[in-house]
């Protein structure tokens, strides 16, 4: 009975939450929310070398955006965002297949009005104000208090997907210049980067 109570305690925070979420949109067209009031941040699940195969269905992420090794099993779903804390700490990546997030891996989940590629997108646009607070030691490390307490300007779910699908097809055009020559290249991805924090500003909403 005590768990029903704090089911329900915590079923009407989060209904309070989209209610004032949804007020803030109405007035100012977003709202500005700590990540930890929108999702849950959490650690994935340890796994060891000797559990890890060269080859295997689903990628497991650790220390870096390139796999550590494969799984026959996998803990995340697909079209998720994640953020590695230890050694490339900082490293903010997007899977769009099933892996799995190991322990130095943080993810998302419970989000609220909040879709993962738009976090993704979010994150990368301050992505040097995230390098900044990585604790420089013999491993790197990003503290998972520190994301949770990191402030999103979360608008409209319309216009969250108005953005992912401007972001996305601007990433795959600055995906097919990567063959190109070098200047070539940086010159496409300063301009991605600055459509992306362009769409990234917001403006309050005028009467």
């Amino acid at each position: 009975r005590q768990t029903d109570r704090q089911t329900d305690r915590q079923t009407d925070r989060q209904t309070d939450r989209q209610n004032l979420i949804k007020l803030f949109q109405y007035v100012f067209g977003y709202a500005i929310v700590k990540i930890s009031n929108i999702a849950v941040v959490s650690r994935g699940q340890r796994v060891t070398k000797k559990d890890l195969i060269l080859s295997g269905q689903y990628p497991v992420y650790q220390n870096s955006l390139d796999p550590l090794g494969y799984l026959d099993k996998y803990n995340c779903s697909g079209d998720k965002a994640f953020i590695i804390s230890a050694g490339a700490a900082g490293n903010i990546g997007f899977s769009r297949r099933k892996f799995w997030a190991a322990d130095d891996c943080l993810i998302f989940s419970q989000l609220v009005k909040l879709k993962e590629k738009y976090i993704y997108y979010y994150l990368k646009s301050i992505q040097e104000k995230i390098y900044s607070a990585v604790r420089k030691a013999s491993i790197p490390r990003l503290a998972k208090q520190f994301v949770e307490n990191i402030n999103v300007i979360v608008p409209t779910i319309e216009k969250q997907d108005e953005i992912i699908e401007l972001l996305d097809k601007f990433e795959s055009i600055s995906e097919d210049f990567q063959e190109g020559i070098p200047a070539e290249i940086e010159a496409r991805k300063k301009q991605y980067e600055y459509y992306r924090d362009k769409l990234l500003t917001f403006k309050m909403k005028q009467e």
